[in-house]
């Protein structure tokens, strides 16, 4: 008896995750991207899409008055999948799906752990004009420790001219090498100055020790990168900084408190 091949699995956009504006126009898209593994075939778990929808509806709420809307991307596998790239590639055909549906809106790609390296690989799709990397994974470079996995490869950069770029990455992360995160900015800012870093003292892989600070960081960048709003002063002054000062801008205690001042 001839087996029957199961189906490809297929990405998919999550739910709209949008707050009551003024205007029912979708004014901007971010496009969330969550957490993965090195090498899974496996789909994702939902848990990982729930997790993160208090911080879509924390950035829509953010953006109501500019009519910004979140999806989080639900991925065809688990994995990164060595030269597949899977969710890089789910990016891609997600930035095609937000221009199929909303039109020429700009999109900002947002991503922690595996999902931030799927937003700096997929930031040169010409609908997005801003990506926001979370203690992005990344590969280790030849000869060095690596806690990110085997991959030795220079990750690219080019990708990222022409957009808004802001990396976050706490100190104390042991899943995710934050020097790796400051040298891929370092190459990138060298062709691009709209690039800015923040460490986040103390804090691990999931950020969560100073989570309503990263939050109001994320929610001011895709204000400022989406709507061209004014961005907080940190921020300001981290994208004008020149390297390494913008690079390792700290992430002060108590910010979001009190925005645009």
């Amino acid at each position: 008896m001839a087996t029957r091949a199961l189906p490809t699995p297929t990405a998919r956009l999550g739910r709209t995750v949008r707050a009551s504006g003024p205007s029912s126009e979708v004014g901007g898209v971010v496009l969330l991207l969550p957490d993965g593994a090195v090498e899974s075939h496996r789909r994702p778990s939902p848990f990982t899409y729930a997790g993160q929808l208090p911080f879509a509806r924390a950035l829509a709420r953010a953006g109501r008055e500019d009519g910004l809307t979140v999806h989080v991307l639900h991925y065809r596998h688990r994995g990164w999948n060595a030269q597949d790239a899977d969710p890089a590639a789910d990016a891609e055909w997600a930035a095609d799906e937000v221009v199929r549906r909303y039109g020429d809106v700009p999109v900002c790609l947002v991503g922690h752990g595996m999902g931030g390296r799927a937003a700096l690989r997929a930031a040169g799709h010409p609908a997005v004009s801003a990506v926001l990397a979370m203690a992005p994974w990344l590969p280790a470079r030849a000869g060095a420790p690596a806690r990110t996995g085997p991959e030795t490869a220079a990750e690219p950069v080019k990708q990222l001219a022409g957009r808004r770029v802001l990396i976050v990455h706490g100190t104390n992360d042991s899943h995710t090498d934050p020097e790796l995160s400051f040298r891929l900015a370092s190459r990138a800012k060298k062709a691009n100055r709209d690039i800015c870093r923040f460490e986040v003292h103390s804090d691990g892989h999931a950020l969560r020790q100073h989570r309503a600070e990263v939050v109001a960081l994320a929610s001011d960048f895709v204000q400022g990168s989406l709507f061209a709003r004014s961005y907080a002063r940190p921020v300001a002054d981290a994208l004008a900084a020149p390297p390494p000062l913008g690079l390792r801008m700290p992430l002060a205690a108590g910010f979001g408190q009190s925005l645009r001042h």
